[in-house]
C-alpha cells in the first residue's frame, strides 16, 4: 500500500453539480452527492454513490485489478437495451484508508459510456 505524497497526489471533493450517466439515452446514474477524486496528472474520475446507479443495468465480471493507491477493484458490465459495455464501471470495495470515501461507490470510463453530463440542472 502506497500512501498519496507530493510526488502522487490524490485529492477528493464533493461535487456539487448534478452528475448523469447516460448509455443509449438511458440515464444509468444520476446523483448530486458524486466525488470528484483527482490523482496525480491522470484525469480527475467521478465517484457515483452505489444509491444513485440503476443497479438493474449492472452485472458484476470475474475482472479484479490492484491500485497501491487505491486497493482492489472490481469491474461491472454495463447492459442496456440488450447491448453489453464491456468492463464499463469499477468499484473499490474495501479503499485504502488514504481514500475511503470513494466506499460505496462507482465509477465509469468515459470512452465506454455515451456521456458523462455535468450541470448545474436540478
Amino acid at each position: 500500500m502506497k500512501s498519496p505524497s507530493a510526488d502522487h497526489p490524490i485529492t477528493i471533493t464533493a461535487e456539487a453539480r448534478r452528475v448523469r450517466v447516460l448509455v443509449a439515452s438511458v440515464p444509468v446514474a444520476d446523483t448530486r452527492q458524486a466525488l470528484r477524486l483527482k490523482e496525480s496528472s491522470y484525469e480527475a474520475v467521478f465517484y457515483i454513490p452505489r444509491a444513485d446507479i440503476r443497479a438493474d443495468h449492472f452485472v458484476p465480471t470475474s475482472r479484479t485489478s490492484h491500485c497501491p493507491y487505491k486497493g482492489d477493484a472490481r469491474y461491472f458490465d454495463l447492459v442496456v437495451d440488450g447491448t453489453r459495455r464491456p468492463e464499463a464501471v469499477w468499484s473499490y470495495d474495501a479503499p485504502f484508508p488514504a481514500v475511503a470515501e470513494i466506499a460505496g461507490h462507482v465509477a465509469f470510463y468515459p470512452d465506454r459510456v455515451d456521456a458523462i453530463e455535468v450541470s448545474d440542472a436540478p
